[in-house]
């Protein structure tokens, strides 16, 4: 699985299956968001079965879909709580990554 760690307590990756949450457990992350619309194409992994799955090895998580800029400036508010009340590393994903980074910056900026 690629990984990009944007600083201490984010790291940002591609799309995930239900299938790597070990190992993201297993790196130490606390908190799972996803930045990526369910039904973006198909055979993507829907966000419910990667959540249940997170969920049932012990972590937390965040649905923040974005798809334009509109969308990251909605949700960026939220990204940005949910980073800070982590108890840990944070591990987001959308379809390369990318979106989960320009929302982390985005957050940073106005923060």
């Amino acid at each position: 699985m690629q990984m990009k760690k944007l600083d201490d307590k984010v790291t940002v990756a591609p799309q995930i299956t239900a299938n790597d949450i070990p190992a993201i457990k297993a790196a130490g992350f606390t908190v799972v968001i996803c930045n990526r619309p369910d039904g973006e194409e198909p055979g993507q992994p829907a966000w419910a079965e990667i959540s249940a799955a997170a969920e049932a090895a012990g972590l937390a998580t965040s649905f923040l879909p974005m798809s334009n800029r509109e969308d990251a400036f909605a949700v960026m508010a939220e990204f940005q709580r949910v980073v800070d009340e982590a108890p840990g590393p944070v591990f987001a994903y959308c379809r390369t990554g990318t979106r989960s980074e320009i929302l982390w910056m985005t957050a940073q900026a106005n923060a």
